[in-house]
């Protein structure tokens, strides 16, 4: 008895093959990303970490999923060897990371993959769709200590001392001494959550993230908002002082301390981006006027 040859479908084939490869990539993106995220969940890096890490991530991957559609529709890559290239550098980033116990060259390689895997079967034209994607990753890489340590301490400072002149003019009793703020019978430590460095990174995350939701063609507008985000992100660090300190002399200690502590963060940010929103408006109106 003679058995029908099974005719297979060279598509469906070739889609087989694809989710073999997708599946190996996956795999082996999760055996360098896990033993880093075991190392993050164990507390290991804490004090290298700023807590918006994954927030910065997980807007980086929907900025690319927002691209699939153009990033499926481009030509395969002609030439593969910057692809393979940047991969080999990758991943000697990362296992020299690993081997020294340099956490930030572990998420700088961890970046790189997926860019190196784009460079591989979509070329240059690919990561010149994602460009923005990627670049934003770069608010995930804590910021060195040391350097974190040396501007902090200035910033605050200079945010203590605006924040207390500015409720002084307003007829409050305010008296300032370093970075503690006296009003009335209490008295307030600026610390880093409230005017560091930290904060103004996460701030300028926020402003380059507006202004590339916005789409805006003027190339000078962009630039200009995303340098203007640095006095915004200072302001806002300046009214959320102020704000705590209102509500510590109002409502006391308790209520400064407590809930209405987290809730002055909500209003930085919430300050932040009114602000750049409004410089946003300032700038379109200006470079409209100019002809830009």
């Amino acid at each position: 008895m003679e058995h029908a040859a099974v005719r297979r479908d060279p598509a469906l084939s070739a889609g087989a093959l694809d989710l073999r490869v997708v599946a190996m990539l996956l795999a082996g993106f999760a055996a360098m990303a896990l033993p880093v995220i075991w190392d993050w969940s164990r507390g290991a890096r804490l004090r290298e970490t700023q807590g918006h890490e994954p927030l910065i991530l997980g807007i980086s991957a929907r900025l690319v999923w927002r691209r699939r559609e153009a990033l499926a529709a481009l030509p395969a890559s002609a030439a593969r060897w910057p692809g393979l290239l940047l991969m080999a550098f990758a991943l000697l980033v990362y296992f020299s990371g690993r081997w020294l116990g340099v956490f930030r060259l572990e998420l700088i390689a961890l970046m790189l993959v997926p860019m190196a895997l784009l460079l591989y079967f979509k070329g240059a034209a690919a990561l010149r769709l994602t460009w923005f994607p990627f670049f934003f990753l770069l608010f995930a890489i804590p910021l060195p200590f040391s350097l974190v340590l040396a501007v902090t301490g200035p910033l605050k400072a200079a945010v203590s001392y605006v924040a207390a002149h500015a409720l002084s003019a307003v007829g409050y009793p305010v008296g300032l001494s370093g970075v503690v703020i006296t009003v009335g019978q209490y008295q307030l430590l600026v610390n880093e959550a409230c005017a560091g460095l930290q904060t103004m990174f996460t701030l300028e995350a926020m402003g380059l993230l507006y202004a590339s939701l916005m789409n805006h063609s003027s190339v000078l507008r962009n630039t200009l908002l995303a340098i203007a985000v640095v006095p915004i992100a200072f302001c806002a660090n300046v009214v959320r002082v102020m704000v705590l300190a209102l509500v510590t002399f109002h409502f006391g200690d308790a209520a400064g301390q407590g809930f209405l502590h987290g809730f002055a963060g909500m209003v930085l940010f919430l300050v932040a981006l009114v602000l750049v929103i409004m410089v946003d408006a300032l700038l379109g109106r200006l470079l409209k006027g100019a002809g830009r």
